[in-house]
């Protein structure tokens, strides 16, 4: 893209965020262009290297036979680093009441004395907090994309800090999909020939973030990006989604779509579980495109141990699936030193060059 002298971006992207309503609110006022902020330099890579829809991700019944279950598990997480699960104990009505309890937030009113204006923020410590991208001012591309945050563990928030009107359908969907969490770290060990423990014994689950995103409308889809290609940077996370779809993984050099599966989870591995896995695991690329349809809302819940800034833990290949023909690929570190380099540039700015530093 030709630079232009009068184009201030910092003025533009500080303009958003001054009005404390994200992208939804650029969408209440009527808009029917799409900013330059948030235009793609290519808008022609959304559409090359398309996966034809015969490829799909793995789907796995939790409630099935436990070998089944974890040969099941091993395989996905190696070759895809996504699937998707079904019987997985969390209730209907939780993920239903959850997805609702976001989207009634998201499109609530905004402005002076909203909970939107009093949760606006940048601040890295707050446990509750609303903003356009996160990395607003380090991705070169802004994503059409606002964001509930929620920081369950450690040190969860107290209850007043939510809005009450998504307050208990977020706090029992936190406290299911932690459940969820524990019982797949438990098949995950299990996948990579260890004891069902080991993986929350070394404190893969002890961190949880819950990050409820809305995607509203695009006017022009085909220059904006809903999420930037990036890999997550965490152990695992698990993602619910409603039925407008948009998600695209990474696989074999072409882009899959991850269409909606009524009562699943979606399923990924994180950097982290990747290193420590010493490759046994994929952490693996993806994005969300823009849509012109009605508004996304996804509800996706991180699991890591860098929300503990105080944690001193060092992670690195599993001494136990290590050999002479297996020796280790990546240096040990501590997971805040992980993420300085992770958070060091905008999500659009990633593909994977994270673990790639962290080579032997």
């Amino acid at each position: 893209m030709p630079v232009d002298p009068a184009y201030d971006r910092t003025a533009e992207l500080r303009t958003l965020d001054a009005t404390l309503t994200g992208v939804r609110g650029l969408v209440a006022s009527g808009v029917t262009h799409v900013p330059r902020i948030f235009r793609l330099p290519d808008p022609e890579e959304q559409l090359r290297a398309q996966e034809p829809p015969s490829a799909t991700v793995p789907l796995i019944d939790l409630g099935g036979d436990r070998a089944a279950v974890v040969d099941a598990i091993r395989q996905a997480a190696a070759e895809w680093g996504f699937f998707q699960v079904t019987g997985h104990g969390v209730p209907q009505e939780a993920m239903a009441a959850a997805v609702a309890a976001v989207r009634a937030f998201h499109e609530a009113d905004g402005g002076e004395g909203s909970d939107k204006a009093r949760l606006y923020t940048r601040e890295p410590g707050k446990a509750v907090k609303y903003h356009c991208n996160f990395d607003l001012y380090e991705s070169s591309v802004a994503n059409w994309r606002d964001t509930l945050y929620l920081r369950m563990a450690p040190d969860p928030p107290a209850s007043d800090e939510l809005p009450e009107s998504c307050r208990d359908a977020l706090f029992e969907y936190a406290k299911q999909v932690k459940n969820l969490g524990d019982t797949l770290f438990e098949l995950l060990s299990e996948a990579l020939g260890l004891k069902p423990s080991y993986l929350n014994d070394i404190d893969c689950n002890q961190g949880q973030i819950i990050l409820s995103h809305y995607y509203p409308p695009c006017p022009q889809p085909e220059l904006a990006i809903g999420t930037s290609r990036h890999s997550d940077s965490g152990f695992l996370t698990i993602l619910l989604q409603d039925e407008i779809g948009g998600l695209q993984i990474l696989h074999e050099e072409r882009w899959v779509d991850v269409t909606p599966t009524p009562g699943a989870f979606i399923i990924n591995i994180g950097d982290l579980l990747q290193l420590i896995s010493n490759d046994k695991f994929s952490s693996v690329e993806h994005r969300v495109l823009a849509k012109n349809a009605e508004p996304r809302v996804s509800i996706a819940c991180f699991f890591s141990t860098h929300f503990h800034p105080a944690s001193t833990r060092m992670y690195g290949p599993i001494k136990e699936l290590l050999s002479e023909e297996n020796p280790p690929l990546y240096k040990e570190t501590l997971v805040r030193d992980y993420l300085a380099r992770y958070y060091s540039v905008g999500l659009d700015g990633r593909e994977k060059t994270s673990l790639t530093d962290f080579r032997l």
